[in-house]
């Protein structure tokens, strides 16, 4: 190994441990478990509840929100709930501004056990009605189950304008993951005078952290315009510097407020779950978003973000009706259900350039877990069998470098002949390739071919929600990095797949061909470093994927170095196998 490729190590090296020590520092240590709290009990459907206050929510995760600021005065009132529910997602529907306060996922826990629960009863209800989302005013309404198990709402605002609102379930043939709900709302103007409304916003809810390690990345408020989505994270709220320089470029923002041209839905999200609000019969013209700090005593504060779309005003004559419906998805991240619905909400995704690569992925090892029933297993075979696609491309690879090697000697030769000649040095080096039909890059194809997968299976388990709290031995979630411990004093944590990985990396370099072309071998030494910085605080089930894969790999090198030696010799030139036929 020369001098350069010594330095591009050491640096690589360096980069890792500096990364590491990063997170370290901004990372908050992991959480002391207190004793769970008890999950709030589900309101009968057919009985409301009565409360003067309610104390803050208690994220499973993360610790206790803070209040926010406060909202517009209005009359006091005892506020009321009823519940809307069915097999997957129970929805606590208010009378505080006739929206949902929070949305239980029943058959999905955070690490303690407790419920994942979507928004929150210290913030602006999804599907509320405001004017100001900055301030949002939110009025009571009358609040009654109707009798077909939907839940509506009924208001009358001092313009004579009665608004109703329905919350139901639609009819579904799905058999599992129904989190679809509707929300109708009417406007009736019951009064003597034409009424002009100039727009409204209608609410979407929080989205915060799933866990004190979170990317702000994850963390956003997407919005979908004819199939293409734009967003924003929570990281664009901070105050933001030119590089290097420490000059600040921006102070830190309170809100983001865009106008849109007809947006289909917006959207809040976090890593793995979503609430998707689509407008079926109209379009927003504006999306808003607000951040929120969540305060941990054992930690520094995270960041969420409430938000908020502008839908288009409307005028009504005296005795004149409008009605808005919205459908709402408030549910995990699951690929193959959002899929199935009508406007493009399966681009919440983000799967990005990756985005065929890794739907068919992520389409494949769900198709194999409903074999297997397993996760862990699902991949190992998802592994298999692209193994299984590539196995031909790979010998042809292993072939080349073998030759490759054998042509090794007398690369050399032609280097030290020609030493003080470097163009007739590469002339001279070519032509021996050409002369025994070796291609200098064959053994870097199959390596090439791995780099889209790499990349859609790295956009794809970065949000997979089915792979939460799938277990694999020591395994807990294959969705998390798979610590065990932690270095002592150093706060390091120790991720065993990941290490695994790197070093059935290092055993698979060190067994290669040595193929004389000192840009594939710079490549192949820096493979390991490259998928260890990539894999080491990701999904355990990234690392778990290559470590198969280097795995089958390694019995393939063995096989193929069982087979005799390549034979040097030197090919015909196409021209002259052709006369020869002819002849």
């Amino acid at each position: 190994m020369d001098r350069q490729a010594w330095i591009a190590v050491t640096l690589c090296v360096i980069g890792f441990v500096a990364l590491q020590i990063y997170n370290v520092k901004h990372t908050p240590p992991p959480l002391v478990r207190a004793a769970a709290s008890p999950t709030p009990t589900a309101v009968p459907e057919n009985q409301s509840s009565a409360t003067a206050s309610q104390a803050p929510l208690v994220s499973p995760s993360l610790g206790a929100i803070s209040t926010p600021s406060p909202i517009a005065s209005i009359p006091s009132f005892t506020e009321k709930s009823e519940a809307l529910r069915n097999e997957d997602v129970e929805l606590r529907l208010t009378n505080r501004g006739a929206g949902i306060s929070e949305a239980a996922l029943l058959k999905h826990a955070v690490e303690n056990g407790q419920r994942v629960v979507l928004n929150s009863a210290d913030h602006t209800p999804i599907g509320a009605i405001i004017e100001q989302p900055a301030a949002p005013a939110l009025p009571e309404f009358a609040i009654v189950r109707g009798d077909d198990g939907s839940v509506q709402f009924d208001r009358k605002t001092s313009d004579g304008v009665n608004v109703h609102k329905k919350f139901f379930f639609p009819p579904t043939s799905e058999k599992n993951d129904n989190f679809v709900a509707e929300m109708d709302i009417d406007f009736r103007n019951d009064g003597a005078q034409p009424y002009s409304n100039a727009g409204y916003f209608v609410s979407l809810g929080s989205t915060r952290p799933l866990h004190p390690r979170d990317m702000p990345a994850y963390t956003r408020l997407v919005w979908c315009i004819d199939g293409k989505v734009k967003a924003t994270d929570v990281s664009w709220f901070a105050a933001q510097n030119y590089p290097f320089v420490g000059v600040q470029k921006r102070a830190e923002q309170p809100m983001f407020q865009e106008k849109v041209n007809g947006a289909e839905w917006a959207a809040m999200t976090n890593q793995f779950f979503t609430t998707i609000v689509t407008a079926l019969n109209a379009k927003a013209g504006e999306v808003w978003a607000q951040p929120f700090d969540i305060k941990r005593a054992d930690g520094p504060s995270l960041r969420g973000m409430d938000g908020a779309m502008g839908m288009p005003g409307f005028q009504l004559q005296p005795g004149q009706a409008a009605t808005v419906r919205f459908q709402l998805y408030v549910g995990p991240k699951l690929y193959g259900r959002i899929a199935k619905l009508e406007h493009d909400e399966a681009e919440i995704m983000n799967f990005g350039m990756w985005k065929l690569v890794s739907q068919a992925l992520l389409n494949f090892m769900n198709f194999l877990y409903g074999i297997f029933g397993n996760y862990a297993v699902a991949i190992v075979v998802l592994t298999a069998c692209v193994k299984g696609v590539l196995w031909p491309l790979q010998n042809k690879a292993n072939k080349s470098m073998r030759k490759m090697s054998a042509l090794a000697p007398k690369m050399q030769e032609l280097k030290e002949k020609y030493k003080d000649d470097p163009t007739r040095m590469n002339q001279e080096v070519m032509k021996l390739y050409k002369e025994h039909g070796v291609n200098p890059v064959g053994g870097c194809l199959p390596m090439m071919i791995q780099i889209p997968i790499f990349f859609g299976l790295f956009s794809m388990l970065g949000q997979a929600a089915e792979l939460r709290n799938a277990s694999f031995l020591w395994v807990h979630d294959l969705s998390q990095p798979d610590t065990v411990a932690h270095i002592p004093g150093l706060g390091w944590p120790i991720n065993i797949l990941p290490l695994l990985m790197g070093t059935t990396n290092i055993w698979l370099m060190r067994m290669t061909p040595k193929t004389g072309d000192s840009t594939q071998q710079r490549v192949m030494m820096f493979m390991p470093l490259i998928f260890l910085f990539f894999c080491y605080n990701f999904a355990a089930a990234l690392a778990l994927y290559y470590t198969t894969q280097n795995l089958f790999t390694i019995l393939q090198l063995y096989q193929n170095r069982k087979q005799p030696l390549p034979i040097l010799e030197k090919v015909a030139p196409a021209g002259k196998k052709s006369r020869k036929g002819r002849s």
